[in-house]
């Protein structure tokens, strides 16, 4: 399908993490089914858009994907407004990545919505031979913290449909029964806004143009 305003929802997607883990790898895998070893790291902040099919609904996800380094830290917080989703990614050879994801957590639940629909992800998983976080360990986390928990590997694809399909279809489910629940209002953004549940307003209120901030 052609981008533009031929959609039923636009939801904003964050990824977070460390530097280095592979976030935008798993945006341009998602958007575009690429993948480039020779990527750097990110400067600030990009995002790109892919619709898929939920439910019979067309949902165009705006993905954002920022800079894992400290000196970028400053741009996240405007980052995080309007995002209705967040893909909080480590890589599974470096358990320094899996250990600042409590930080990344904590920092999501400070800057981003309550109702934010979070998702663990255990990236590189095609690195078997040097994993150094366990499925186990990771997913009985996510349990404990209500995330949903997938590991995906941008390199060789695994997963990384299916994470986006799942994150993607748990927050329409969320959103379109809020508006159900609501005075009868139907949230369907226009060209470029994006929906925000927040937990005051069941309507959804409408925020942001693709700017960053």
């Amino acid at each position: 399908m052609a981008e533009g305003s031929n959609y039923d929802y636009l939801f904003k997607v964050v990824l977070i993490g460390d530097s280095g883990v592979g976030k935008s790898n798993l945006l341009s895998r998602f958007t575009r089914n690429e993948f480039n070893l020779e990527s750097k790291s990110t400067i600030g902040v990009e995002f790109a858009t892919r619709s898929i099919n939920v439910d019979g609904k067309t949902v165009k996800a705006q993905i954002w994907d920022t800079a894992g380094q400290e000196r970028y830290r400053a741009i996240t917080s405007a980052y995080y407004r309007g995002a209705v989703g967040a893909l909080l990614v480590y890589d599974i050879a470096k358990h320094s990545t899996y250990e600042n994801v409590t930080r990344w957590l904590k920092e999501l639940r400070d800057h981003a919505d309550t109702n934010i629909v979070i998702m663990l992800v255990g990236n590189k998983s095609d690195l078997k031979h040097l994993r150094a976080v366990s499925t186990d360990e990771a997913k009985a986390f996510a349990t404990e913290q209500g995330l949903s928990f997938i590991e995906t590997s941008a390199l060789d694809a695994s997963n990384v449909e299916a994470a986006f399909q799942n994150i993607l279809t748990d927050i329409y489910r969320i959103v379109s029964s809020k508006s159900l629940e609501s005075s009868g209002d139907v949230i369907k953004p226009s060209g470029g806004e994006t929906i925000i549940v927040t937990p005051s307003e069941g309507d959804g209120g409408k925020q942001g143009n693709g700017k960053c901030c």
